[in-house]
C-alpha cells in the first residue's frame, strides 16, 4: 500500500510526456526537487483517421487517396485482405486489399500495423498485380509491424469449411470473404497464432509451431488437407522478401508521432456496422473497425488521435446476409444497385441496396465521435423523383433511441422515413457547392442536421476531382 501510494504521488508530480518514460526506464525515478519546473507536453503529430460509417463499401479508398496526396505516412490498423478499396488515378483503376490505398503516393510511407492479419501470398500477388497497372516501387515504401499475425493458407481453407458447416447446421452462413480472417483472429485469441516476428526469428521453432497448429485444425476438420512442407518452403521464401520491410511497429509509430512534423493518415477497413463488438453480430468481421481499433491496431494512445472522418454513401448497401432495415427489395433497390455498380471488390457479390439510414449513422457517431463526414455517390440519386431517408426506428409502435444489439429485434424494427424531393439533374460535373442543384444541397444539409456531424466532402463520381470539398 505504501509503495502504491508513493507511485501515485510520483505520477501526479510528473505528468507522463514523451520524455517521462525515458527517465523512468533509465532509473530516473527520484522525486523532483522543490522549485523544479514540470515537464511540458511536447507538440506531437496527430493521426487523421478515415473510417466506414455503414456496412462498408462507402468509398473510403477515394477519401484516403484524396488525403494521402499530402500525407507522409498512411497506416492500416485492422482487418486483412477481406477489405476491398478501389482507387482511380489518371484513368487507371487500382484495387487494394491488404496494401494501404495510400501506397499510390510515391513520397509517403505505407504502414501495416499489428492489428492487421497478413496473408503473405495475397500481399505479393496484390502488389504484383497493381505493379502491372503502373504502381512502381511499392516494396520500398512499405513497412510492416513485426507484431502483425500471419494468415496461413489453411486458415483460408478452414474459413470455407466453417461456412459449409454453418450452412449444413443452421441453414445459413455468415457470408465471409473466405480469406481466412476469422480463423486467423481465432488463432490469435487462442494464443496459437504466429506473428511476423516469429517467422523472421528461429525458423525451426516457427516450423514446429506451424505443424502443431496445422494438426489442431486437421483434428477439427478431418477433410482438411495441408501440404505442410510445401507451405513452409513458401513461407521461408516470403520471410526473406518481407525482412527488409519489417520494423518494431510500436517504436515506429512513437517516433512518427513525436518526431518532426508529419501528416499521419489511418485508413480503416470494413466499417462500424461490421465491427466485432458493435456491428450486426454475428454477421460482422473479426476485428474492431471503429476508432478503438486504431489505438490497439497501431499501438498509439487515444490522445494522439486527431480528426476522425466517417465515410457515408448517399444511400445504404450491404454485402451478404444479416439485418438491413432500410433495404429496398423493389425497383428502387435494383436501380441503386445498377446505377451504383454495387458489386463487392473482394467477393464479386452483388450488394443489397436501400435508403440512407440515419439511425445507423448516429450509432456510428456515438462510437467513433466523427469530426466530419464524407458523403459519397450522391450522383447515383440524380434520377429519382423523390428520396426517402430513414430517420428513426420503432419497436412495438414506440420510437427507440438506440440501435438494437439483437438481430431478431433488429429484423422487427419499423423504419420511420422522411421523404425529400429529388433534384432530377446530373451532378457529375459539379466541382463546388454552388454547382449542386438546390434540392441536392437540401439533401446534404438534412443529413448534417439530423446526425449533428458536418459534411466535409461530397462525392459525385469516381475520380479524385469529383470529390467536392465543402470547408
Amino acid at each position: 500500500l505504501l509503495w502504491r501510494s508513493c507511485a501515485v504521488c510520483y505520477v501526479r508530480a510528473w505528468p507522463l510526456t514523451s520524455r517521462a518514460p525515458r527517465a523512468i526506464f533509465s532509473g530516473g525515478g527520484s522525486a523532483p526537487k522543490a522549485g523544479m519546473k514540470r515537464a511540458r507536453n511536447e507538440a506531437v503529430n496527430k493521426l487523421t483517421v478515415v473510417l466506414g460509417a455503414q456496412w462498408g463499401d462507402e468509398g473510403k479508398g477515394k477519401v484516403v487517396d484524396l488525403l494521402a496526396t499530402e500525407a507522409d505516412i498512411i497506416c492500416r490498423c485492422q482487418g486483412g485482405n477481406n477489405a476491398g478499396h478501389t482507387v482511380v488515378v489518371d484513368g487507371k483503376e487500382y484495387d487494394f486489399h491488404l496494401l494501404p490505398s495510400g501506397i499510390i503516393n510515391s513520397k509517403a510511407i505505407s504502414f501495416i500495423g499489428n492489428g492487421v492479419v497478413i496473408h503473405l501470398p495475397g500481399l505479393f500477388e496484390e502488389g504484383d498485380k497493381n505493379e502491372k497497372k503502373g504502381l512502381k516501387g511499392w516494396e520500398k515504401r512499405l513497412i510492416i509491424s513485426d507484431r502483425a499475425h500471419i494468415v496461413f493458407d489453411f486458415h483460408q481453407a478452414v474459413d470455407g469449411l466453417q461456412e459449409v458447416q454453418r450452412q449444413a447446421q443452421e441453414g445459413k452462413n455468415i457470408g465471409t470473404t473466405k480469406k481466412g480472417i476469422g480463423p486467423a483472429y481465432s488463432s490469435k485469441a487462442s494464443r496459437t497464432g504466429m506473428r511476423v516476428c516469429d517467422l523472421l526469428a528461429d525458423f525451426k521453432e516457427f516450423s514446429t509451431r506451424f505443424k502443431n497448429l496445422a494438426q489442431q485444425y486437421q483434428s477439427m476438420f478431418p477433410t482438411l488437407e495441408i501440404d505442410v512442407d510445401a507451405q513452409l518452403k513458401k513461407l521461408k521464401e516470403y520471410a526473406e522478401r518481407i525482412r527488409p520491410m519489417v520494423r518494431d511497429g510500436v517504436y515506429f509509430m512513437y517516433e512518427a508521432i513525436h518526431g518532426p512534423p508529419k501528416k499521419i493518415l489511418v485508413e480503416g477497413a470494413n466499417a462500424a456496422l461490421l465491427d466485432i463488438d458493435f456491428g450486426t453480430y454475428p454477421f460482422v468481421t473479426s476485428s474492431n473497425c471503429t476508432v478503438g481499433g486504431v489505438c490497439t491496431g497501431l499501438g498509439v494512445p487515444p490522445v494522439n488521435v486527431g480528426e476522425v472522418y466517417g465515410v457515408v454513401k448517399a444511400y445504404t448497401t450491404r454485402v451478404g446476409i444479416g439485418a438491413f432495415p432500410t433495404e429496398q427489395l423493389n425497383a428502387v433497390g435494383e436501380l441503386l444497385q445498377t446505377r451504383g455498380h454495387e458489386v463487392g471488390v473482394t467477393t464479386g457479390r452483388k450488394r443489397r441496396c436501400g435508403w440512407l439510414d440515419l439511425v445507423i449513422l448516429r450509432y456510428a457517431h456515438m462510437i467513433n465521435g466523427f469530426t466530419a463526414f464524407a458523403l459519397t455517390k450522391l450522383d447515383i440519386l440524380d434520377v429519382l423523383d423523390e428520396i426517402k431517408v430513414g430517420v428513426a426506428y420503432k419497436l412495438n409502435g414506440k420510437k427507440i433511441p438506440y440501435f438494437p444489439a439483437n438481430m431478431e429485434i433488429l429484423q422487427k424494427v419499423e423504419v420511420e422515413y422522411e421523404t425529400l424531393p429529388g433534384w432530377k439533374s446530373d451532378t457529375t460535373a459539379a466541382r463546388k457547392w454552388d454547382d449542386l442543384p438546390p434540392k441536392a444541397q437540401n439533401y446534404i444539409r438534412f443529413v448534417e442536421n439530423q446526425v449533428g456531424v458536418p459534411i466535409k466532402w461530397v462525392g459525385v463520381g469516381k475520380s479524385r476531382e469529383s470529390m467536392i470539398q465543402m470547408f
